[in-house]
C-alpha cells in the first residue's frame, strides 16, 4: 500500500474527529467555537454554522476514509493511521477549547 493512503486516513482521523463536537453542539443548539466565528476559533458560531460545519468535516472525513486507496478495517496499518489522526486533534482540540468551556486547564498557582 502506498505511504499516501495511511496519510489520507490520518487527515480523515482528523476530519472525523471535528466533525463531532461541531455536529453535538449544533444538534443541540448549543454555539460552539468554528473557524467562521469573530475571532475565529475563540468566538461563538451558532448552531446551525456549527451542523454544516461538521457535515462538511464528516463528508472530507469520508472522501479521505473512503474513497482513497483501499481502506480495511481489520488491517492495524490503516486503522492506526486513522485512529492517530483522531487522537492526535481530539487531544488538540480538548487543550484549545477546554480554555473556552470549562475544560482542564492546567493549573498556575
Amino acid at each position: 500500500m502506498p505511504w499516501i493512503h495511511l496519510v489520507s486516513y490520518f487527515f480523515g482521523g482528523a476530519f472525523l474527529a471535528n466533525a463531532v463536537p461541531h455536529l453535538v453542539s449544533g444538534m443541540m443548539g448549543r454555539p460552539f467555537q468554528s473557524p467562521f466565528a469573530k475571532p475565529p476559533g475563540q468566538g461563538l458560531s451558532s448552531s446551525t454554522v456549527n451542523v454544516l460545519w461538521g457535515f462538511f468535516n464528516l463528508v472530507v472525513g469520508y472522501l479521505l476514509v473512503c474513497r482513497v486507496g483501499d481502506f480495511e478495517l481489520r488491517d492495524p496499518s490503516d486503522v492506526a493511521a486513522l485512529g492517530l489522526g483522531m487522537l492526535l486533534l481530539s487531544v488538540a482540540m480538548a487543550r484549545m477549547f477546554g480554555r473556552f468551556n470549562g475544560g482542564n486547564a492546567p493549573d498556575r498557582s
